[in-house]
């Protein structure tokens, strides 16, 4: 491998660390506005992204927990993905990328990616469907505004995913013939 390929890997592993940290970050802050919206709505405001659902919560107490649910479950995804390339990355040999455990990870990231499309996309249409029951649901559309990329990008994962699969077992097929 030549050495600018090295560093450019090493340079996206670092990347790779600080959107793992700040999404950590953002899942742990959404955590804590959910308790602090449950114990002490008043203080929700001055929290992180001032995701106040407050008047959903007095609402409905159904709707509340479920868009909530649907953010939080969001969001610890999108932090698992990253872990999961973070632990590809240290991992991979990359004089010798075809191993069980590189297509079992890129397989994982594959999964991450379609699920937090799906989820993002359904709780998208849950809360359009919110709105037409009275909600103010507009400071949740960051939340899901990719879904549609998320879905996309994960059914490509999926097909690198089956190839490298196929390639170890040509490589291990090989392996035993040589």
């Amino acid at each position: 491998m030549s050495k600018t390929n090295n560093i450019v890997f090493w340079g996206l592993y670092v990347i790779a660390w600080l959107i793992f940290v700040g999404l950590s970050i953002e899942a742990g802050g959404l955590l804590v506005n959910f308790f602090f919206s449950l114990y002490n709505p008043e203080f929700v405001q001055n929290l992180y992204q001032k995701l106040d659902l407050s008047a959903m919560y007095a609402a409905s107490k159904l709707a509340f927990f479920g868009v909530y649910s649907f953010v939080l479950i969001i969001s610890i995804l999108k932090a698992r993905l990253f872990y999961t390339v973070i632990s590809l990355m240290h991992k991979m040999d990359l004089s010798k990328p075809f191993t069980s455990f590189v297509s079992k990870k890129i397989l994982q990231v594959s999964y991450f990616t379609l699920s937090i499309g799906v989820l993002s996309f359904i709780a998208k249409e849950l809360v359009t469907d919110l709105k037409h029951y009275g909600f103010v649901t507009d400071n949740l559309n960051p939340f899901w505004t990719d879904s549609e990329a998320f879905i996309l990008m994960g059914a490509v994962v999926y097909i690198i995913a089956i190839i490298f699969k196929k390639g170890v077992a040509i490589q291990i097929e090989n392996d035993l013939t040589v």
